[in-house]
């Protein structure tokens, strides 16, 4: 399949048709309605009053709406492969509150840092429910995920197999003089395999191609299969694939199911995540349940029938479950243009910038474009002509001081925000059934000051 290329400017994307409010709602977490005067209701709660309370921008997560969508995989997937595990992909977002509101919904985590680690211990997640990533694990990444015990590290390379190895070979440095089975325990661990598979995505978000940094290809993958099998620090139990973000068809996903089973047979198959998320009102993505319909038939006709499989949601899980509030600070009408600028930008929302995902946006206290709705730019306050949160989009009668809504930001706003013109990073507030919590408050000054030296 042809790479989806990066789009070449947001500012030149433009809206595809007039949002009917049903299709507008669509796009919002489920269970999203208006308020009595015309506002969103976001979980419940209304727009105006939690701006009101938290400023913004903000990041709102609709609580309700993100554990159904977890219950859903959760449920989809143990009625068609029964004794199968969700582990959260938490690059999506790596918060204390969503590490934990996930554990409790039964779910594992794969991390791919020291610091992804800490969080989700931290939020209480078991540690045998979480697995190991990463193409470039320290000695410091791993000998904490030793001590944890953590359930999976998948090894994507020669060096993770020798870092662990010398790791196992010094209990007492490695996993404490005071561990009960310290020089006898076996890390168990996957083999990532590259199948050399190019899904219908994003370049950058691209991982199962035969010039992916990830993983192993094929000969490799064997010779690595080979050496673990001989090991007596590690214990082999199977294999991962994962083929990238934002995939939009079940096809590639079947294939790489192919490719891993010609490996022979293990007791575990971590297939990874990547299923899209709808971002547009042109986007259709598989529904969960046909993106496991087609991910477990692969896996009953190709894989053993006694085998675990695994798989790794992110985008897909939370995506869906967020909302940006910006407030509108300027309306610039030029060049035959209208330009709304909003209060915040890529400093909290970089997947337009990086790769050129097209979000929607609307006023929020009157969503819709209305009958005559204005072409707009909505664009952030930041030094760059890049800043660009939604081009192309309708809107009722921008005005400064409006609240201005960008539904499906759960996913990677959070893990990407960052401080570009020393911007203060946004709080996250979950809500759910009219009530409304910070779990990460808005930084501050000093925030950004704490870490000088004098």
């Amino acid at each position: 399949m042809a790479v989806r290329p990066p789009a070449a400017a947001p500012a030149t994307t433009t809206a595809a048709s007039h949002p009917s409010a049903d299709a507008l709602l669509g796009l919002f977490p489920p269970g999203t309605s208006t308020a009595p005067d015309g506002a969103l209701r976001i979980g419940g709660c209304h727009v105006g009053e939690l701006a009101a309370r938290y400023g913004t921008p903000a990041l709102l997560v609709d609580e309700g709406a993100l554990r159904a969508r977890a219950r859903r995989y959760a449920d989809a997937l143990a009625v068609r492969r029964p004794g199968s595990t969700v582990a959260f992909a938490s690059k999506a977002f790596p918060c204390t509150a969503v590490y934990r509101l996930l554990a409790e919904e039964g779910l594992g985590v794969d991390v791919a840092s020291g610091g992804e680690l800490a969080l989700a211990l931290a939020a209480g997640t078991d540690p045998a429910r979480v697995i190991v990533h990463g193409n470039a694990k320290t000695d410091e990444f791993l000998r904490a995920a030793v001590e944890a015990r953590v359930g999976l590290v998948v090894i994507d390379n020669f060096d993770d197999i020798d870092r662990l190895e010398r790791l196992l070979a010094a209990p007492a440095a490695a996993t404490g003089s005071a561990a009960p089975d310290a020089g006898t325990y076996r890390q168990p661990v996957l083999v990532r395999v590259t199948p050399d598979i190019r899904p219908d995505t994003h370049a950058a978000v691209s991982t199962g191609q035969r010039d992916s940094k990830f993983g192993l290809l094929v000969p490799q993958a064997r010779e690595a299969i080979a050496r673990l099998r001989a090991s007596d620090r590690l214990r082999l139990d199977g294999l991962h694939v994962h083929i990238g973000s934002q995939i939009l068809d079940t096809e590639p996903f079947v294939r790489a199911v192919a490719a891993v089973a010609e490996l022979g047979t293990f007791p575990v198959y971590d297939l990874g995540g990547g299923l899209g998320a709808r971002y547009t009102y042109d986007d259709r993505p598989p529904s969960v349940e046909a993106y496991l319909d087609a991910l477990t038939a692969a896996a009953d006709a190709l894989l053993p029938a006694g085998a675990r499989i695994v798989i790794e949601p992110g985008r897909s899980l939370v995506a869906g479950a967020g909302v940006s509030l910006y407030r509108v600070v300027t309306v610039k009408r030029a060049h035959g243009e209208t330009f709304v600028a909003v209060d915040g930008g890529m400093g909290d929302n970089l997947e337009v910038s990086l790769y050129g995902q097209r979000f929607e946006a609307t006023v929020a206290t009157r969503p819709g474009g209305g009958a005559d709705g204005e072409l707009c730019r909505v664009v952030g306050r930041h030094c760059e002509s890049g800043d660009v949160l939604s081009a192309g989009v309708l809107l009722d009668d921008p005005r400064p001081g409006d609240l201005i809504a960008v539904p499906v930001t759960g996913a990677y706003t959070y893990s990407l925000a960052n401080n570009y013109n020393a911007a203060r990073r946004p709080p996250v507030v979950f809500c759910r059934d009219g009530r409304s919590r910070p779990v990460v408050r808005r930084e501050t000054y000093a925030d950004l000051m704490r870490r000088d030296l004098p």
